[in-house]
């Protein structure tokens, strides 16, 4: 478990600034390498790779319960063998620091 892992989201609203991409950057030393920033810095994504349906849908479903606690949602793409998750603050139309919060907990769920 990292620093990051150990936080809870934070409400944000629409005032709160989004990340600089020098700010995102340095976040994302924080989470697993699969973890990429988009080519705008606005959104990180990581895809996982199972070897059938069920882990697949097993990860996404503990990844819904924990982003439901935390109350901050990933866009998902689920296929037979895949999840692709992006995290980006829609908010504010940007990263900000929940999304490595997300992230790093992301990175706990164990990949069967």
């Amino acid at each position: 478990m990292n620093e990051l892992s150990a936080r809870k989201c934070k409400p944000c609203d629409g005032s709160t600034p989004a990340l600089t991409a020098e700010a995102a950057a340095q976040l994302l030393r924080q989470v697993s390498t699969g973890w990429v920033l988009t080519e705008n810095a606005h959104a990180i994504r990581r895809e996982f790779g199972f070897r059938d349906f069920y882990r697949t849908m097993s990860f996404v479903n503990a990844l819904a319960h924990l982003a439901n606690i935390e109350d901050h949602h990933p866009d998902l793409e689920v296929g037979y063998n895949y999840c692709r998750v992006t995290f980006t603050t829609h908010a504010i139309r940007g990263l900000s620091e929940n999304d490595f919060v997300c992230a790093a907990k992301v990175d706990l769920i164990p990949l069967a």
